[in-house]
């Protein structure tokens, strides 16, 4: 038991369980959270304004939080891999991620892109691997709305829209992940876990979602900032030209 005057007082007020429990936290709270891990110096960065390498950056990890979705996926959706003939989940993950690597189109979307790719995915006439084709039409969609690229460097522009819509895509499928259902009432994808009582108790996947989608409203918001900028700063030059002459002094 505490043997301060303070501590007997907490113990009075709160109660002996609380003050326990405020006692312990206080003693044995983890303080390690980690640490940044930012990715190696390469020679790209030569050639990459500080927005070419957000956007790369951002491009690396959004495909990363596909790829944890499509593994979450899997556990959820067994058959899933099962349906693209895949041995296992393990095997079935090397197939996405190969595609992704070679930018490789896949033959079950029936040459659909980006949001077609999306729509298809997720719709109730899709029959095979629905994990694979909606990340692998989400990876289409997002290098598309990149005017087709996952590095950026000096030359290479970015649509602000294009990004913004991209963000916007992404809840749409989150939302459809969710609610969607087949003919008999059934997720199409089972994703976030419900309590028996109707009570969240696994939003992982929303998560997930929701990083990729900041990080694309981000990048809209500083492609924005920059043209903006770059335009307002061509005009204060121009009407800066006359005060910003030396005057003679003699």
């Amino acid at each position: 038991m505490p043997t301060t005057p303070l501590a007997r007082l907490a113990v009075q007020a709160l109660g002996p369980a609380m003050a326990a429990l405020l006692l312990g936290c206080a003693s044995s709270a983890p303080t390690d959270r980690g640490q940044v891990q930012g990715a190696s110096a390469s020679r790209d960065e030569l050639v990459q304004s500080e927005l070419n390498r957000a956007a790369t950056l951002a491009m690396h990890d959004n495909l990363q939080s596909l790829m944890l979705l499509a593994d979450k996926l899997y556990r959820r959706n067994p058959a899933q891999w099962r349906a693209g003939g895949a041995t296992d989940r393990e095997q079935a993950l090397q197939r996405i991620q190969s595609a992704i690597d070679l930018r490789q189109a896949w033959a079950p979307l029936g040459g659909r892109r980006d949001i077609d790719a999306m729509a298809y995915a997720m719709s109730p006439a899709f029959t095979g691997d629905r994990v694979a084709a909606l990340v692998l039409a989400t990876v289409d969609m997002l290098i598309t709305a990149h005017g087709g690229r996952t590095t950026f460097h000096l030359l290479d522009g970015i649509d602000a829209q294009h990004i913004h819509n991209a963000a916007r895509n992404i809840e749409i499928a989150a939302w459809i992940l969710s609610e969607r259902r087949d003919a008999q009432n059934r997720p199409l994808l089972l994703a976030n876990e419900l309590s028996a009582d109707g009570g969240t108790r696994n939003l992982s996947f929303e998560r997930e979602f929701g990083k990729i989608i900041a990080r694309l409203d981000l990048l809209a918001e500083l492609s924005d900032e920059r043209m903006r900028r770059a335009a307002i700063n061509y005009v204060q030059s121009l009407l800066g030209a006359g005060l910003l002459q030396f005057l003679p002094v003699r």
